[in-house]
């Protein structure tokens, strides 16, 4: 009965985004959850989405259902976008799912389906839903520190599954070199393990190339893996749940049987995802025009994460933050320090040390490098 169920576990996240607005004071600051916002503190909608939107509106003519897949010219276009590569491209598959989350949450399905016994290797400090996600699925996850993922495949098994980020990561704002790619892609080739790719924050570091090369280097050299593609950072489309889940591998009967699977799954979970995102972004990248403005006001997005960054590093005399990457920052501040900047400056983050760069206006950097220095040490 409902009544004998388990208490619910409270996302700390979601919990502490409530708290803030719920905050009176009018300087607060919230750099808890994900989202780009401007210097006004709005999280806007980008130019290039709005003309899709208005020329989808103009051309609407059905809400029908779409189908268990969702957009397939989302998905292949998507695909295209962040493969570059032909010979990539034939070797994948996959539907549309509900954003990024929703697209962890089908591979993990997948992964637990095809290899119930199998292990997923995490790196930590992680995103704060990765290990949620794989529980749920009911997979059964390792831990190991992110940076030492080479050390971590050497007691991986065949079979197991290795869970890491495309780029900017969250909470760290690392980026593997590139070296460390192909030594990584040699490691899970010879050990058997499948990589299962989170991708959902290119284009916010040093730029959509660069950001996707060391993927695009591990998947040419893999004979398979899975990758979640989030729709929701390079387009703004936060509240359209927009994103895809690809399976890439050599044997065209395993991607085909992988691809019947995650419809299988979802049918039984959601049935069919949104339409009007992948819509969207089908527009955007189908009109090369629509595509160079997107392609422009992505690059003005990252170029503002970099100049908070570095602002923020030169204020605080810590050049080492300058070297991360993408739309979140790390802090050397414990809980404690944390709890302050929000009980004494209303500067919201993680007890991690983890904020969203993106919230911070401009005018503000002083504000938040002085309360930063207030409870350091």
């Amino acid at each position: 009965m409902l009544l004998t169920a388990p208490s619910p576990t409270v996302d700390p996240l979601w919990q502490l985004t409530a708290d803030c607005a719920r905050d009176t004071r009018p300087d607060r600051l919230d750099l808890i959850v994900g989202v780009y916002r401007d210097d006004a503190g709005v999280a806007p909608v980008m130019g290039a989405v709005r003309e899709a939107e208005r020329r989808l509106a103009e051309r609407a003519g059905s809400k029908a259902y779409v189908g268990l897949g969702g957009n397939e010219r989302f998905t292949r276009m998507t695909t295209a976008l962040l493969f570059a590569d032909a010979g990539l491209e034939s070797r994948t598959d996959g539907i549309q799912a509900v954003a990024g989350t929703g697209a962890l949450r089908l591979l993990a399905d997948l992964l637990a389906a095809t290899g119930p016994d199998r292990t997923v290797h995490l790196g930590t400090p992680a995103y704060v839903n990765h290990q949620a996600i794989l529980t749920a699925a009911g997979l059964r996850v390792a831990t190991h520190p992110v940076r030492d993922v080479l050390t971590a495949m050497d007691q991986a098994r065949p079979g197991d599954v290795l869970l890491l980020q495309g780029c900017c990561h969250n909470p760290t704002g690392w980026n593997m070199p590139a070296p460390m790619w192909d030594e990584l892609a040699a490691a899970l080739t010879r050990r058997g393990v499948v990589p299962f790719i989170d991708q959902a924050y290119f284009g916010l570091g040093d730029g959509l190339t660069e950001d996707l090369d060391g993927m695009r280097r591990l998947l040419r050299a893999v004979p398979d893996a899975v990758v979640a593609v989030s729709a929701s950072k390079a387009w703004s489309l936060y509240s359209e749940r927009t994103g895809c889940a690809l399976v890439v591998s050599d044997d065209p009967a395993r991607r085909g049987q992988a691809r019947a699977l995650l419809e299988n799954i979802a049918r039984a979970s959601y049935s069919q995802p949104p339409a009007h995102g992948a819509a969207i972004v089908e527009e955007i990248l189908g009109d090369p025009a629509l595509a160079a403005g997107w392609h422009g006001e992505l690059s003005a997005m990252r170029a503002r994460l970099t100049t908070l960054r570095d602002g923020l590093a030169g204020r605080l005399g810590l050049p080492g933050l300058a070297e991360q990457r993408g739309m979140f920052l790390t802090l050397p501040l414990d809980a404690a320090a944390m709890r302050r900047l929000t009980t004494e400056f209303a500067v919201y983050g993680l007890p991690t040390g983890r904020i969203n760069l993106a919230g911070i206006p401009a005018p503000r950097l002083d504000d938040v490098a002085t309360a930063i220095r207030a409870v350091t040490g």
